[in-house]
This record gives C-alpha cells, sequence and structure tokens, in this order.
C-alpha cells in the first residue's frame, strides 16, 4: 500500500486509519441514538460531509459509512488524485510535484500531499500558473499516449459502474492503476528495432571479414 499511493512512511497509514476508526465510530453512536431529533441532524450532516469529500454517492445511509475502508480514503488524497489524473507519471512524482509547489486547484497552490478533494474541487486539479509544467514539451510530464490511457479507462469505469452496465465492474485497482503497467509494457517503436537488427547486421559483417583476412 505503501508503494501503490506512494506514501512516504506507515506514520500516514496510521493516521488514515485513525481517521477511518474516528468516522465509523460517529456512525456507531448515530446508530444506536437512531430516532431521536438531534441524532437526525448529525446524521445528515455526517453524510453530506462525506458526500461533499467524494467518499460517499449521494443518498447513502450510515451502514455505507460503516463500509468504508482505508483505500477510499487514500483514493480522496491530493497526491492519489493528481496520478489518477495524468498530471505525473507516478504516486511518488505526484508527491514531489505537489510539495515543491506545482499542483494548485481552483488557482491555488496546494502543498499537502494528504489534503483530502472536495467532489467539486477534484475537475480543477491543474499545473499552478508559474510552474514550468505547464509547458506541454517538458520532460517531467506524462506522455500523451499515457494520458489516453488513462482515459479510456475511465471511460470503462464508467460504463461498468453504471446500474445496467454490461459484465461486471473492472476491480478498482486494475481501473484506476492499469496506466503505469500497460505504459512500461509498451513495445519499442518498430524503427528503433529496425535499426538495431542492422547495427547487428554490420558488426557481423565486419567480424566474418576480419576472418578471411
Amino acid at each position: 500500500m505503501l508503494y501503490k499511493y506512494g506514501l512516504k512512511n506507515k506514520t500516514e497509514i496510521w493516521k488514515t486509519e485513525t481517521l477511518l476508526r474516528k468516522v465509523r465510530g460517529q456512525a456507531r453512536q448515530l446508530l444506536a441514538r437512531e430516532g431521536e431529533e438531534i441524532s437526525e441532524r448529525d446524521k445528515e450532516k455526517m453524510l453530506r460531509r462525506l458526500a461533499t469529500l467524494g467518499m460517499l454517492p449521494e443518498n447513502s445511509t450510515l451502514d455505507d459509512v460503516l463500509a468504508l475502508n482505508i483505500e477510499t480514503i487514500l483514493g480522496r488524497r491530493l497526491q492519489t488524485l493528481v496520478y489518477l489524473h495524468g498530471l505525473a507519471k507516478t504516486p511518488k512524482q505526484a508527491r514531489q510535484l505537489i510539495i515543491h509547489g506545482h499542483i494548485a486547484i481552483n488557482g491555488k497552490k496546494v502543498r499537502v500531499p494528504s489534503y483530502l478533494v472536495k467532489r467539486f474541487e477534484e475537475e480543477n486539479i491543474t499545473y499552478s500558473y508559474s510552474s514550468p509544467l505547464n509547458d506541454e514539451l517538458h520532460p517531467m510530464r506524462p506522455k500523451i499516449e499515457e494520458r489516453e490511457l488513462f482515459e479510456r479507462s475511465e471511460e470503462e469505469k464508467e460504463t461498468y459502474g453504471r446500474k445496467g452496465g454490461r459484465g461486471r465492474r473492472p476491480p478498482a485497482t486494475r481501473v484506476r492503476w492499469e496506466k503505469k503497467e500497460a505504459v512500461e509494457k509498451k513495445e519499442k517503436p518498430v524503427e528503433e528495432k529496425e535499426t538495431k537488427k542492422e547495427d547487428t547486421e554490420r558488426e557481423k559483417e565486419a567480424v566474418e571479414k576480419k576472418e578471411g583476412e
């Protein structure tokens, strides 16, 4: 999990687990007091807050809160979303870009990788105005092929995630993280292979010529 989400150390996992226990504990208390007027207000407030953070869909229940897991929270971190939106090649690079002020939300720099992104902020994650990464030719920016692959993964997730979608929904880990694996396994261009083949043939001819002399 440390590698998957590019976390610095296990302390970040422990902090996330603490937050998860706190949220679940509040949900259990509200379930125990179900029917009370104050409890209903607190329940609506809690569900609305979690929906705003993108951890739960609209019209969720307290049972949905109890079903939350650590990856639900880690998936809402700014570091994770910068990577998933194709602004960084790896989660580790996403962390570095955030710390060094290359990432902004609504035009404002955010330097905290663990910042929990609200649902309405997600589409406004960009490079900061002063970042050299705004240049599309910058070598540290993900290649166009990587972004296209991510967009296809998102389309697949939406298709299988809808009610009535064909087949089963692909595992979230494959949908979200297949970009890196696919790019690493991508074959080299044909031209490069042909060039290497020609070089090998020249070397072979040179060796045979020396042996003939």
